[in-house]
């Protein structure tokens, strides 16, 4: 159930813990819930995913981490998909979450919830690959090379972002002392952006249990085509598409809601 002021965003209360030298920071919904991980992508962070908390709770616990260098994780970390893992399986001993979960990854968030799904099995029961696919070859520095700094007005960095994607990263903007800024260092970023560029295909075929491969139909990331193709080419795989962006859980929250919990219902019964 939702706060008594009905306020979706604090249905989730923050938490941090210790792991590698750094300080990670994490949403939790609490609750009775059965969990659910769910796993941002780049530039975002688990706010964005407050929600989605909402609209599952609250027969599902919603717990969502800042991943290494984003939100209110400590940056200046290593990166690469080894680290990632280590990452969410620390998380999950923290909480002394011991069965399998669920996993929900959108966009970089879905590049480590499959690789996780394959180095540890036992800890995860089905996979949500939200508009991601399996060949990466991305190169954001053109775009982020002008993001970093501080910036004297939240306008200003809002402008700088664009109006395409400012409004996606509204939750990762932070008030510092002498004004605006990021909750990422974009030179950060791209290194992360470089240790998940890959053919990820072998990967993603290795686990066994059900996943859900989710299409935006608008999404400027990934090719349709070739999310479905990802779906048909591993067993116990469902494919939809629903009309939204490379967010889709932003775009659409009432129809991603609906289908994430029909999946969990039956997939994790």
């Amino acid at each position: 159930m939702l706060p008594e002021d009905g306020t979706k965003g604090e249905y989730m209360r923050r938490h941090s813990f210790e792991h590698d030298g750094l300080v990670f920071s994490f949403l939790d919904a609490g609750g009775d819930g059965r969990p659910v991980l769910a796993l941002h992508g780049h530039w975002m962070g688990g706010s964005d995913f407050t929600g989605l908390a909402a609209d599952l709770g609250p027969e599902w616990r919603l717990i969502a981490l800042d991943q290494r260098g984003f939100g209110e994780t400590d940056h200046n970390a290593p990166h690469n998909i080894p680290t990632y893992i280590s990452d969410v399986i620390a998380l999950l001993d923290h909480l002394s979450i011991d069965r399998p979960v669920p996993v929900l990854g959108h966009s970089f968030g879905g590049i480590v919830a499959y690789h996780l799904a394959a180095a540890r099995p036992e800890r995860v029961s089905a996979l949500i690959i939200e508009d991601i696919g399996v060949t990466i070859d991305d190169d954001s520095s053109a775009l982020v090379e002008n993001w970093g700094g501080i910036f004297r007005l939240r306008e200003d960095l809002e402008d700088r972002l664009g109006p395409r994607l400012s409004p996606y990263l509204q939750n990762s903007i932070r008030r510092i002392a002498d004004g605006w800024t990021l909750a990422f260092e974009p030179a950060e970023f791209l290194l992360s952006e470089q240790a998940t560029n890959g053919d990820h295909r072998d990967v993603w075929r290795q686990s066994r249990y059900p996943a859900l491969v989710v299409s935006g139909s608008e999404s400027r990331i990934c090719d349709a085509a070739e999310l479905r193709a990802m779906a048909e080419c591993r067993a116990n795989t469902s494919f939809i598409q629903l009309g939204a962006g490379h967010s889709v859980h932003i775009d659409a929250p009432v129809e991603f809601a609906r289908h994430l919990r029909d999946f969990l219902d039956r997939s994790c019964p």
